[in-house]
């Protein structure tokens, strides 16, 4: 009985990943009908599922997928067409296929009665016999071509070119993971004795194939197994423990003299530290395992709602923890109902304004600031803070004169409200009120945060940014009226220490509010201690920690700053849950508790908002006013980099530099870092000679790292500059006096963009 259950276990978790590659198999098949290897794709699935469970003896099952399988025989034959009445009694098919597995996860049987099978194979019958589809190649009412009785336990006898063996199952072209299972690729089944049938040459090479002696094939398989999603769940409950322990010892071994316990401790600190990055590694999932599900909710819903939607998907690849992945199904597929609902227009409409007549709907997911961000961007009519403020009044959430006080990008805030709606009826898709509050609260839930960007007229971009795994994170330890806090390090920008003159000459007053004068903006200024105890501390310096949380940056004003470590993050008790100002807590190496500050709470608390104030005393008032570095390029030659492009100055032996086909590259925090000369980059010479040491401007962007070496850092400058056509050329924007000096402007997109295209 142990193994008929192991059985069904397998044939269960292989379905379900067939499933979700039907899914969206079948919608891109409705687009494009002429699909051989879709066909044969979509085929290959329905026929191992329908002979697995005719050996498990799952006969509803069994007689369903029997008949889907005759109607994409005739697909696949060419004697039928696919068109939307096709394509909809199929994905018909796989709901029903999909609601019989669950009842078999949850019974061990397919005789769940709340699944009507009998309708859906009426529907597959009637358009096999011409009722519901065109069938040009073949005559009204022909029998179906597999009308045999159901097959063997062992294989099936129908004249198919795939291999038969019942528990064999056809290699996807992307292994893919249900939501409960880590992404590995599932073992194979030994092949049945009785199923030697070849597959046929122009089928993809099925699983019984082994290439040459096998040797490669059996490697890749065997090198892969499944685990317990519970068990992964316990290694990273145990490795947080782990992690809390060797903190433990690091600090007291930090303050023994024992040179022994301090080796120790050591190779204690790399190996957990290995151990902890590999175990949370088998955590991580790609957001394929969302975005595959999102070709067949859009196709749906556009037809429900009479849209034409032409779906664009990027950052497939792009990982993140998988009980974030669980939390983000939700509000992802909300965010999506709701661009097509609200966003998009009908054809007429977006003819009427000169649009394409098929909206555009693009998911994009990447990694950026130890971050994931999610964007879910439409070209739809946008969002008009006119009607949305209107109908808040309208519906008391506001009051009129609040309304009037208020930004666009609050009143765009209020979609958030709870009860509000701006749809004209109630439907089954949108209209009562609920949804957008739910979504920013699960998000906010697991440390995220949603934001709203709209054009009225081009169209509106939902923006979700979130962590990339909630169980162990890097932060800064802080201290504040003698208790440590901690800052999760996506959200740190830079620290800044002022006393004396300096804090006198770069801390005032805007509007009642403390604001701090760096690099020509205005930054407000939050004090940790007068937030968390309503008392201002009175201080001669000032250590600033400037953080930033979406689009609000402030500095936060604390009493000590003390190191960066990993810490397990530990939920907080519910007498602290309603506190905002904190995200969590951790555990000490002392043993002591540390509370993890929630930088976004703190800014909602002091009614931050992203308003950038420029230093008028500071900065004058020409457009071209900006924070510059200023370097040498060649032989005396000036240029300048805008100081916000610049992530880290470097200096590096010349002995490091190693090539990588054309390019010279050093290896750089665990990567490769490409080097780009400036000076030849914007048509001067190099400077000749060689140096023992190079000086490089790190810049980052989009995901692409590269380091600009130039001869040095002369000064960092935030004055009014007038930049002039004189010198414009490849890679230089123009000229401009900075300093009382002819500078070339460079242009960082035309120079970096050849290094971008190459990788």
């Amino acid at each position: 009985m142990n193994d008929d259950a192991e059985i069904i276990q397998e044939f269960l978790v292989e379905s379900h990943e067939n499933l979700d590659h039907l899914d969206r198999d079948l919608v891109e098949l409705e687009r494009s009908p002429g699909s051989r290897e879709l066909l044969s794709s979509v085929f290959r699935t329905i026929h191992t599922i329908k002979g697995t469970s005719g050996f498990l003896a799952f006969h509803r099952l069994e007689s369903l997928t029997h008949v889907g399988e005759n109607l994409l025989s005739r697909l696949r034959d060419g004697k039928m067409t696919m068109d939307a009445d096709v394509t909809h009694v199929l994905l018909s098919m796989v709901d029903t296929v999909r609601a019989l597995l669950e009842g078999v996860e949850r019974d061990g049987l397919d005789t769940d009665p709340a699944v009507d099978v009998d309708v859906v194979v009426a529907a597959l019958q009637r358009v096999l016999d011409g009722e519901g589809a065109a069938a040009p190649d073949a005559e009204a009412g022909a029998p179906a071509e597999e009308s045999e009785p159901a097959p063997e336990p062992v294989a099936e006898s129908a004249p198919e070119p795939e291999p038969a063996a019942v528990l064999e199952p056809e290699p996807a072209p992307e292994p893919e993971v249900i939501e409960d299972r880590v992404p590995l690729v599932p073992a194979e089944p030994e092949p049945a004795p009785s199923a030697p049938s070849p597959p046929a040459p122009s089928a993809p090479a099925a699983v019984a194939e082994e290439p040459g002696d096998g040797t490669e094939k059996r490697g890749v398989v065997d090198s892969s197994v499944r685990v317990d999603i519970e068990l992964l769940d316990s290694l990273v409950q145990l490795v947080g423990e782990l992690v809390l322990t060797r903190n433990q010892i690091l600090q007291r071994a930090e303050a023994s003299d024992d040179i022994e316990l301090g080796r120790a401790a050591q190779r204690l600190d790399l190996v957990a530290s290995e151990l902890q990055e590999n175990v949370m590694r088998t955590r991580m999932q790609p957001m394929a395992q969302v975005w595959s599900k999102m070709p067949r909710i859009v196709r749906d819903l556009a037809h429900q709602l009479g849209r034409e939607v032409e779906l664009e998907m990027e950052g497939h690849d792009t990982e993140l923890d998988r009980s974030l992945l669980e939390a983000l199904k939700g509000p992802l597929t909300h965010l999506v109902r709701n661009a097509l609902d609200h966003g998009l227009e009908p054809r007429d409409v977006r003819v009427a304004a000169g649009k394409s007549p098929a909206g555009h709907l693009h998911l994009r997911a990447y990694h950026e600031s130890g971050q994931v961000v999610i964007e879910i961007a439409d070209d739809g009519a946008g969002i008009d803070p006119v009607k949305i403020g209107e109908a808040a009044v309208s519906r008391g959430v506001i009051t009129r004169e609040a309304f009037a006080r208020m930004e666009p990008r609050e009143v765009l805030d209020l979609i958030f409200r709870a009860g509000f709606s701006t749809a004209a009826a109630v439907t089954n898709v949108s209209g009562r009120g609920v949804g957008m509050d739910v979504v920013r609260t699960n998000i906010e839930r697991i440390g995220g945060s949603v934001d709203i960007l709209s054009t009225v007229g081009s169209g509106t971009t939902c923006r979700v940014r979130i962590p990339l795994t909630l169980a162990i994170i890097p932060a800064l330890v802080v201290a504040e009226c003698g208790e440590r806090y901690a800052i999760p390090q996506a959200n740190l920008v830079e620290l800044v220490r002022l006393e004396g003159q300096d804090l006198r000459d770069s801390v005032d007053t805007l509007a009642g509010a403390p604001v701090l004068r760096l690099r020509g903006r205005l930054l407000p200024l939050v004090s940790l201690g007068e937030t968390l105890t309503g008392l201002r501390p009175e201080t001669e310096a000032l250590t600033v920690v400037v953080v930033q949380a979406d689009d609000i940056r402030f500095g936060l004003c604390v009493a000590e700053v003390h190191d960066t470590q990993e810490i397990v993050v530990k939920p907080i008790g519910r007498q602290l849950k309603a506190l905002p100002v904190y995200a969590g807590a951790t555990i000490m190496g002392d043993g002591q508790v540390a509370l993890i500050l929630d930088v976004g709470g703190i800014a909602r608390v002091r009614a931050l908002t992203p308003t950038e104030f420029t230093d008028t005393a500071a900065v004058s008032a020409d457009v071209g006013s900006q924070a510059l570095l200023v370097l040498e390029v060649s032989n005396g030659r000036r240029a300048a980099l805008p100081l916000t492009a610049v992530s880290r100055l470097e200096e590096f032996d010349s002995s490091r530099i190693e090539r990588s086909g054309s390019s010279e590259v050093v290896q750089y925090r665990d990567g490769i870092l490409r080097l780009l000369r400036l000076a030849p980059a914007i048509g001067l010479q190099d400077t000749p000679g060689e140096r023992e040491q190079i000086s490089v401007v790190v810049h980052e962007e989009n995901g692409h790292r590269v380091g600009i070496v130039i001869d040095q850092v002369l000064d960092v400058v935030d004055e009014a500059i007038v930049a002039t056509e004189v010198g414009r050329r490849s890679g230089v924007l123009g000229s401009a006096v900075v300093q009382d000096r002819v500078t070339d402007l460079v242009d960082l997109d035309a120079v970096v963009r050849p290094l971008e295209l190459i990788s």
